[in-house]
C-alpha cells in the first residue's frame, strides 16, 4: 500500500501544499514567473494536478490557479509519476534529476525551465510536512 489512500487523499495532501504554495509571497512570484502550465499526472493512485502559472490568477490573493483532476489546459510540461515518489519529491526526499534519469519523474517539455525553477521550490520541502501533520497526517511522514 502506498502513502495515499486514494485520489482524494492525494489531492487533500498534495494539494494542501499547492494551495498554501500559491498563496505564498515568497515562492508564489518566482513560479508565476516561469509562464507555464505544468501538470503532475500521478499513478497509484491515479490523480492529475495542474498548476497555471502562465495566465492570470482565479483569485486576487494568489499568484496562480490550480486544478485538481482533469484539466482542459494543455499542459507546457508534462510530469509523470507514482503517486508516493511525488510524495517522496514534495518531502525533499528525492532529488529530480536523479529521478529523471532513472525515469521515476518522465517528464515532457522544456525541461530547462523546470530545472530553474527547483532553488525557487526548495522552501515546499519544508512547508510539506508541517501541512501533513496540521492535516492529521503524520503518518505518511517519512
Amino acid at each position: 500500500m502506498g502513502f495515499f489512500r486514494d485520489e482524494e487523499h492525494l489531492y487533500r495532501c498534495l494539494g494542501g501544499l499547492f494551495e498554501k504554495v500559491r498563496r505564498d509571497p515568497a515562492i508564489g512570484p518566482k513560479l508565476a514567473a516561469a509562464g507555464l502550465v505544468i501538470r503532475f499526472l500521478y499513478e497509484e493512485p491515479d490523480g492529475q494536478i495542474t498548476i497555471d502559472v502562465k495566465n492570470p490568477p482565479d483569485s486576487s490573493d494568489t499568484f496562480f490557479t490550480t486544478f485538481y483532476g482533469k484539466s482542459d489546459l494543455e499542459p507546457d510540461v508534462l510530469m509523470t509519476m507514482k503517486a508516493d515518489i511525488g510524495h517522496r519529491f514534495w518531502l525533499g526526499k528525492i532529488n529530480l534529476v536523479a529521478a529523471l534519469t532513472r525515469r521515476q519523474i518522465v517528464a515532457k517539455g522544456p525541461i530547462p525551465k523546470i530545472l530553474k525553477l527547483l532553488p525557487a521550490i526548495q522552501p515546499t520541502y519544508a512547508m510539506y510536512p508541517e501541512i501533513l501533520k496540521e492535516l492529521g497526517e503524520d503518518k505518511i511522514l517519512l
